[in-house]
């Protein structure tokens, strides 16, 4: 007798929104935005795509989704005896972190102060700045300082990830050979960066994006701040 074709093995459980967007999540990780289609979370998760549109108006509210989970988790700073310098700290090396490990998530924190998923990150901020003693004339560019800051470097950090590099370079050897470049400028030209072109080689991203969380913090508190 012959055999039946087993068929694709169906889900088992109940398909739910969370699952969707944990499965959209794992789907843009590995292909990026462009691939995440219904089609292929559809396949990914063994359904039809109106199962999905059941508890997804489209693609937008799902990548806004997956954005905000990725960023919901990497935002909590589970510590209640950190200090303000400390929390902030660690929501900006959590974002940096999660950006870095999901880099399609940067595209998406363009959008109105009201949509954005970063306003619950906003508002923590807010909160340590106030916290840190700063007048509250001057909260709004205290956070933004720091806001712009994370960001700026954590987005740029995932766009120079997902720059296509070649099969053979690392990171390693990509920024020695840059800092070979820099070390044989012009010494009259480029004192300062052949000076530094042996902190480029050796430097750390994670270590130097916190270095400039530190400096911004200690601004923050030793500026002198208008009162009026």
């Amino acid at each position: 007798m012959a055999s039946r074709t087993r068929g694709p093995e169906r889900r088992r459980e109940p398909l739910s929104r969370e699952r969707i967007v944990a499965a959209a999540v794992e789907l843009l990780d590995t292909v990026g935005e462009g691939g995440l289609t219904f089609r292929a979370l559809a396949e990914r998760l063994a359904t039809g795509p109106g199962a999905i549109y059941w508890h997804v108006a489209g693609r937008s509210e799902l990548l806004a989704a997956a954005t905000d989970a990725v960023l919901t988790t990497a935002a909590v700073v589970d510590d209640p005896d950190a200090t303000p310098h400390e929390t902030v700290r660690a929501l900006a090396l959590g974002l940096f972190d999660a950006i870095d490990d999901h880099p399609w998530v940067g595209t998406q924190l363009v959008g109105t102060p009201s949509q954005s998923p970063m306003l619950p990150v906003f508002e923590q901020l807010g909160r340590q700045v106030r916290a840190l003693g700063v007048p509250r004339g001057a909260w709004f560019s205290a956070v933004s300082a720091l806001w712009n800051y994370i960001l700026g470097v954590a987005g740029q950090n995932a766009a120079n990830a997902r720059m296509p590099q070649p099969a053979t370079t690392d990171r390693t050897a990509y920024l020695g050979s840059v800092a070979d470049d820099w070390a044989a400028l012009d010494a009259d030209r480029y004192a300062f960066t052949r000076a530094v072109a042996g902190q480029l080689r050796e430097h750390d991203d994670r270590a130097e994006f916190l270095t400039g969380i530190d400096l911004i913090l200690t601004g923050i508190t030793t500026h002198r701040w208008p009162t009026g």
